[in-house]
């Protein structure tokens, strides 16, 4: 296959370059802010109506409609140079500069406001598939071109963000040619979707076992009924009333540890050596990701860190400034990483097995208890002596030990899902650039059904 260079590196030969004025829809508005400040306050919102797309629902690769908020209809209609359907991307311009969204064709509603830190693309559809400039958005080369233009002054913001939009050049195949890559792309994210939701329903699956046990107090009686609703004895107490023969004991009681890793920046330059230095960034919903994200530290710097904040199989990751609360349980002795200040490494006494740990640590209750009383005028944290004072009640019989058993092999599924996850989200990310480029040739590929 021949190539040509081009401001976007090299592409076949038989590929154009486009700029996004030119890709853009006909329609007026296809390229278009969200409302300004001033015309859409919290005082707009209401429980339902028309969501409004922010930040938060623009997850890489996946648009999240669990956390909207909403306006009626008559400003919706007022809004309407705003107005988001399926098909149409969505950019940030302000805040968390570079995320880019597509509103899936299986989307929730009809139509969607976006807010006033992003803005809107309408794709036209006789020269550019609306996924295809998803993914290159998404892309390296893509971001590059999205956020050359970027502020640092103040907020981050996209300096003249929609005319900075319409200027971004994308390497265009034939329409045959944007379709093959996209159902190759499609089909990886459509896979790495049903292992997330496979993750989600076991996640599900244990805490609501992890409820009904130990705060409902529905745990199997002896004859195999739920305890309090069967008239198990309950007793008073300073969380009110729990199950005879339970105590109240305080989190760090039940941890034989209970610290935060150490910041090697003072003495030693980070990206230098050959162990991971893992902070928040690297933490995941349910798992750390050990990638090219990830600084790295040398092996004095890690000795160091290690004196304090030493990691053994079993251990759990608990994230304690920022986005609070993430949670991890090590599955394998780690060798060669070690965490950050912003982390705290937290082990069970021997009478408490990690998996109950971890899901005590991730129950609605603790996680709550840790947002409530954050405090922070930079970024909230939650400090170690509140969170080793949180109480709950424990049983004196072999209840954690049983729970145990049941949940340890979904935690143990849970991630062997992850580590497959990891795996197709790096055949995406390798793949992506190689596509986008024309580097893979996707001849095979060309009858899309």
């Amino acid at each position: 296959m021949d190539y040509k260079v081009t401001k976007v590196g090299k592409i076949p030969a038989h590929w154009n370059v486009e700029k996004i004025d030119s890709l853009k829809s006909k329609e007026k508005h296809a390229i278009a802010m969200g409302p300004f400040g001033s015309r859409i306050k919290k005082e707009n919102f209401i429980e339902f109506g028309v969501p409004i797309i922010r930040g938060n629902n623009l997850k890489r690769f996946n648009f999240d409609e669990s956390e909207f908020v909403y306006v009626s209809e008559e400003k919706a209609e007022e809004l309407k140079s705003s107005i988001v359907k399926k098909g149409d991307l969505v950019i940030t311009h302000r805040g968390t500069l570079g995320q880019v969204g597509i509103i899936p064709e299986n989307s929730k509603f009809e139509k969607y406001i976006v807010s006033q830190s992003g803005m809107k693309l309408t794709c036209d559809s006789s020269k550019v598939n609306n996924d295809f400039l998803y993914y290159y958005l998404n892309s390296r080369m893509g971001q590059y071109h999205l956020l050359m233009n970027k502020s640092q002054v103040g907020v981050p913001a996209i300096a003249q963000a929609s005319t900075s939009l319409k200027k971004i050049p994308v390497p265009l195949p034939p329409l045959n040619e944007q379709l093959a890559i996209v159902k190759v792309l499609n089909m990886i994210n459509e896979k790495i979707n049903v292992v997330i939701k496979e993750i989600q329903i076991l996640e599900e699956m244990s805490q609501a076992l992890f409820k009904h046990w130990f705060i409902d107090f529905e745990f199997p009686n002896e004859a195999g009924q739920p305890y309090k609703s069967s008239g198990g004895d309950m007793v008073e107490s300073e969380l009110g009333r729990i199950p005879k023969g339970w105590s109240i004991k305080k989190l760090g009681e039940l941890t034989s540890k209970f610290c935060t890793g150490l910041n090697p920046r003072k003495n030693f330059v980070l990206g230098e050596g050959n162990n991971y230095y893992v902070t928040i960034k690297n933490m995941g919903e349910n798992n750390v990701y050990l990638n090219d994200k990830c600084d790295k530290v040398t092996d004095e710097a890690i000795k160091i860190i290690n004196k304090r904040s030493d990691l053994k199989k079993g251990d759990l990751l608990f994230s304690g400034i920022g986005t609070i609360g993430r949670t991890y349980l090590i599955p394998e002795d780690p060798i060669n990483w070690n965490i950050s200040e912003s982390i705290f490494t937290i082990r069970p006494v021997e009478s408490i097995s990690s998996e109950y740990l971890y899901q005590l640590m991730l129950s609605e209750k603790i996680q709550n208890y840790c947002k409530q009383l954050a405090s922070g005028s930079v970024q909230k944290g939650i400090r170690k002596s509140d969170l080793v004072k949180y109480s709950l009640a424990l049983s004196h019989n072999e209840l954690e030990k049983e729970y145990t058993k049941i949940i340890k092999p979904m935690i143990r599924q849970i991630q062997s899902l992850n580590e497959e996850n990891i795996k197709l989200q790096d055949l995406r990310n390798t793949l992506l650039p190689q596509l986008l480029s024309g580097r893979i040739d996707i001849s095979d590929e060309l009858v899309v059904d």
